[in-house]
C-alpha cells in the first residue's frame, strides 16, 4: 500500500517526528511512505487547504491508497480533505479513533492534530494510531453485529459523493482557483510520489502541465 504523509506550515516543525513514527509502523508491514507535505518550517509553503487538493490528486490518480493529514487542530484538515471527491477523512486524535474508523467508515485518509494535545509521549500516540489505521480486516464492522448496515451506509455515502462530484476529476482542479491548485501540486515530493505511482495518465498530465 502506498501511504501519503501530508503536514502543513504551522506543524511543519513535527514533519520528523511524525514521519519517524509512520515510517516505523509501514515498513514492518511493507507499505511505502511518500512525505509529500511540509518537512520544516522552511520548505515549500502549504496550508491545510492545500493538503486537502493534494490528497484529491493522488487519491484520485491512484498514486496512494491511504493520506495521513493534519494541522494545528486536525479540523481544517478534515474539512478540506473531505471537500475532495473520492477521499474520505476521519478525525483522529486517540487509538481507538484510528481502529473504530478503518472498521466502521473504512476511509481512505485520517487528519490529526498536531498541535492540540501534543504533549507528553505525543510520538507513542502517533505510532499507535498509525498501527491500528494500518492493521486489521478493514470495514469489518463493530461490534461485529453491526457490519451490514455499517458497509450499507458507507456505501450510500460513497454514492452520494460521487453524484455530487464532476465526472472527471481534471474538471474539478479545473474550477478551482488555480493560483491554489498551483501551489499546492509544486512541491518536488508531491511531484515524483504522482510521477512514479499515478495510474491516471490525464490527472497527471494536467498537474504536471502546471
Amino acid at each position: 500500500m502506498n501511504i501519503a504523509l501530508m503536514m502543513e506550515n504551522s506543524q511543519a516543525a513535527k514533519n520528523p517526528i511524525i514521519l519517524k513514527e509512520l515510517e516505523s509502523v509501514s515498513d514492518s508491514l511493507g507499505h511505502n511512505v511518500y512525505n509529500v507535505g511540509m518537512n520544516s518550517e522552511d520548505d515549500h509553503h502549504l496550508t491545510y487547504v492545500h493538503l486537502g487538493i493534494m490528497a484529491g490528486v493522488l487519491i484520485n490518480a491512484g498514486a496512494v491508497d491511504f493520506v495521513f493529514a493534519g494541522c494545528g487542530t486536525g479540523q481544517g484538515a478534515l474539512m478540506a480533505l473531505n471537500a475532495q471527491p473520492g477521499v474520505f477523512c476521519g478525525y483522529c486524535i486517540d487509538p481507538s479513533d484510528a481502529f473504530l474508523f478503518n472498521q466502521v467508515n473504512n476511509g481512505n485518509a485520517l487528519a490529526l492534530p498536531f498541535a492540540k494535545g501534543f504533549g507528553w509521549g505525543a510520538e507513542l500516540n502517533a505510532r499507535y494510531i498509525f498501527e491500528k489505521a494500518l492493521t486489521g480486516e478493514r470495514g469489518a464492522g463493530y461490534p461485529v453485529e453491526r457490519r451490514e448496515p455499517q458497509v450499507k451506509n458507507a456505501g450510500i455515502l460513497a454514492d452520494l459523493k460521487a453524484a455530487l462530484a464532476c465526472e472527471n476529476y481534471v474538471d474539478t482542479l479545473k474550477k478551482m482557483d488555480p493560483a491554489l491548485v498551483k501551489v499546492a501540486v509544486s512541491g518536488e515530493r508531491f511531484r515524483q510520489c504522482l510521477v512514479e505511482n499515478s495510474k491516471d495518465e490525464e490527472i497527471k498530465s494536467y498537474v504536471l502541465s502546471l
